[in-house]
C-alpha cells in the first residue's frame, strides 16, 4: 500500500524481558519462558499461547503452562538492551518520543530523499535491531500516533504493518472496541451491553450518544479516535507530566499493615526519583487492581506542589485508608502510586512549616544514598522488608 503521508512509526519490542532471556540463552529459544516466579513480569509468545499473561500469579501461570521455563529477572540486562535499541531509533531519525524502555514513536517525515519511503525505513529499523541487538521488534506505520500504535499491536509478534491514509477507516473500523485507547474491561462491557463491539460501531454513533453514557471526556475521546482524529505530533525533549511505580501482589491476602509498608516503599522510591529529577508534584494517585481484574483509582491534590516524602506519603495513606473497605471486600492483586501535575522545582517554593524538617531529612537521606548506594539507608518501617524489583525506565 502507498504510505504517502503515513510517516509516524510505533516501534515496540516483542515480549521484551522474555526475548532478552531467549537471546542470551540459546536453550530457551522457541520454548515457553516466564520471567519472574511470584508474579509474572513477562512471558514469551510460546508461553502466552497457553494463556500466561503479565502480572499473573506465578502459581497460576505454571498451572497453565507446566513445562514453561521460569527465570529470575535481570534488570541490568534489560536496561542495556533498551539503551542499544534507542540508539538505533536515534540513528534512524532525531524525532524519537520514548513511551517506555521497549517502545517509542518515531517521525520519519522529510527523510524520503535520503532514507526512502517510511515502509522501507521501518523494515531497515527492524533488521538493524535484530542484527545489532538480537531482538525482534514490531513496527506499525500510519498517519497518526494512535493508528501507528494500533497497527503495531495488530502486527505482533515480529511484524510490520503500514496503514495507508486512504485505507485508515477500512483498517480501523472492523477491529474490536478494546483497541481504542482508554477502553478497558469496564468501558468495553458498558459498550457491549449496548451492542457496540467494534470500532466501527463506535464511529457510527453520534458523539452526543457516547457522551451521554460515558461522560464528556471519555465520549469525545473515543469518538475522535474512532474517526482516527489524533493531532498529536511526535515530541522530543518534553518531560513527562507524571511518574509512577507499582507492585504486583499475587493473590495472597495482605493485611492493612503490610499494604502500608508496600505503599511506603513505593512512595519513598518515587519521592527520591522526583527530587533527583528536580521536579515537584501536585497530585497523588493511588491505583488498585482487584482479584476480579477490575481497577480503581483514587486521587488527591496537595495544597502546594512538593517533593517532600512525608507530605506525599501522608496523602497516599489517606487514599489507601479510604479504599480500605473496597480492598477488604474485593481482594487486591496490585497496588500502585503515581505522582501527577509535575513541573520543575526551579521556582521558589514557600514550604509549609511541617515540610521544612521533612525536606532536611530527605536531603540527608538522598546524600547518603548517592554516596553509598540506594540500599545504604532506609526508613525504619522498611527495614528488613523486600523492596521489590526496581524496573528499568526511561530517564525522568
Amino acid at each position: 500500500m502507498s504510505s504517502e503521508g503515513a510517516v509516524i512509526l510505533h516501534a515496540d519490542l516483542d515480549a521484551f524481558y522474555a526475548s532478552v532471556e531467549q537471546r542470551d540463552d540459546p536453550r530457551l529459544r522457541r520454548r515457553p519462558v516466564i520471567v519472574g516466579a511470584g508474579v509474572v513480569l513477562a512471558a514469551s509468545y510460546e508461553a502466552k499461547a497457553y494463556g500466561v499473561r503479565t502480572a499473573m500469579n506465578g502459581r497460576q501461570a505454571r498451572r497453565l503452562c507446566p513445562h514453561a521455563v521460569v527465570v529470575q529477572p535481570r534488570m541490568s540486562a534489560y536496561s542495556e538492551a533498551s539503551k542499544g535499541v534507542f540508539a538505533v531509533f536515534r540513528g534512524t531519525t532525531p524525532l524519537v518520543e520514548g513511551l517506555s524502555i521497549d517502545e517509542a514513536f518515531l517521525d520519519v517525515g522529510g527523510l524520503g530523499a535520503i532514507a526512502g519511503p517510511p515502509e522501507l525505513i521501518a523494515a531497515r529499523l527492524r533488521r538493524t535491531v535484530l542484527e545489532e541487538i538480537g531482538l525482534p521488534i514490531t513496527v506499525g506505520v500510519a498517519r497518526t500516533k494512535f493508528l501507528a500504535k494500533v497497527a503495531s499491536g495488530v502486527a505482533k509478534p515480529d511484524g510490520l504493518l503500514v496503514v495507508a491514509p486512504d485505507r485508515e477507516l477500512e483498517f480501523l473500523h472492523p477491529l474490536p472496541v478494546a483497541r481504542l485507547w482508554g477502553v478497558g474491561p469496564v468501558t468495553a462491557e458498558k459498550l457491549r451491553q449496548r451492542g457496540i463491539t467494534t470500532v466501527g460501531d463506535v464511529a457510527a454513533l453520534p458523539e452526543s450518544s457516547l457522551v451521554a453514557f460515558l461522560g464528556a471526556a471519555s465520549g469525545r475521546h473515543l469518538y475522535a479516535l474512532a474517526h482516527n482524529r489524533d493531532p498529536r505530533a511526535v515530541r522530543t525533549g518534553v518531560r513527562s507530566r507524571s511518574m509512577g511505580a507499582q507492585r504486583a501482589l499475587g493473590r495472597r491476602d495482605r493485611g492493612p499493615e503490610e499494604l502500608d509498608v508496600l505503599l511506603a516503599g513505593l512512595v519513598d522510591r518515587l519521592a527520591r526519583r522526583l527530587r533527583k529529577a528536580r521536579r515537584i508534584c501536585r497530585t497523588v494517585t493511588l491505583r488498585l487492581r482487584f482479584d476480579d481484574f477490575e481497577r480503581a483509582t483514587r486521587s488527591r491534590s496537595l495544597p502546594q506542589a512538593t517533593a517532600e516524602t512525608r507530605a506525599l506519603l501522608g496523602t497516599a495513606r489517606g487514599l489507601l485508608a479510604a479504599a480500605g473497605p473496597l480492598i477488604e471486600s474485593r481482594g487486591l492483586t496490585l497496588i500502585g502510586v503515581s505522582l501527577g501535575g509535575l513541573h520543575d522545582d526551579g521556582a521558589v517554593q514557600l514550604a509549609l512549616p511541617f515540610e521544612r524538617d521533612g525536606e532536611a531529612l530527605d536531603a540527608a537521606l538522598d546524600g547518603v544514598r548517592d554516596r553509598f548506594g540506594s540500599e545504604a539507608v532506609t526508613r525504619a518501617l522498611l527495614l528488613g522488608r523486600d523492596p521489590g524489583l526496581s524496573v528499568p525506565r526511561l530517564p525522568d
